[in-house]
């Protein structure tokens, strides 16, 4: 596999945690852009968020997207990178984007209380407006949808793969 694999999808949804486990069964290097994005800033998500606001956070996100020039990785993609047409599209020249699809219930049950995890949405947007607005911009942009329900991470994974490689035999 010469391209990259982006996993985009909801806070809580696996994507560090399942993008490690790719990385490992694929042979790629793994990158987080959360933890790019705070080393950028030199802040955590959060504190980005409440500094500065929702959007000063979309666009570092944006930025240090567009600056991501490599081959061969699982990339990990905070969940409000596809509030950027500019940086999805150039994700999708270098590699397969896949969306991990949980519904909102788990969000809750695996978030809880997500004041503290630097979720890019507006002051006045609740959890369940955030979930339906990302819902349609992640199945937009995706090149595979996988059902998370009923997986742990591991099948999850499992379900990557053979995703993936549906999607090679299929080109």
């Amino acid at each position: 596999m010469s391209s990259n694999v982006v996993l985009i999808g909801m806070p809580g949804s696996g994507k560090s945690t399942v993008g490690v486990l790719l990385a490992k069964r694929l042979g790629l290097g793994f990158i987080d852009t959360d933890l790019l994005i705070q080393e950028e800033a030199g802040r955590t998500l959060q504190e980005i968020v409440d500094g500065d606001g929702y959007q000063a956070l979309r666009r570092i996100e944006e930025q240090v997207l567009l600056k991501l020039d490599v081959q061969r990785q699982v990339i990990s993609t905070g969940g409000s990178a596809v509030y950027s047409e500019p940086a999805m599209a150039h994700l999708k020249t270098g590699g397969v984007v896949v969306f991990l699809d949980i519904p909102l219930e788990v969000v809750l049950e695996r978030i809880g209380d997500y004041s503290g995890r630097g979720i890019s949405r507006r002051p006045d947007q609740s959890l369940e407006e955030l979930f339906a607005e990302r819902f349609e911009l992640y199945s937009h942009v995706a090149d595979i949808a996988i059902d998370c329900v009923g997986r742990n991470q591991e099948g999850v994974c499992d379900a990557v793969l053979a995703a993936l490689a549906r999607a090679r035999e299929a080109r």
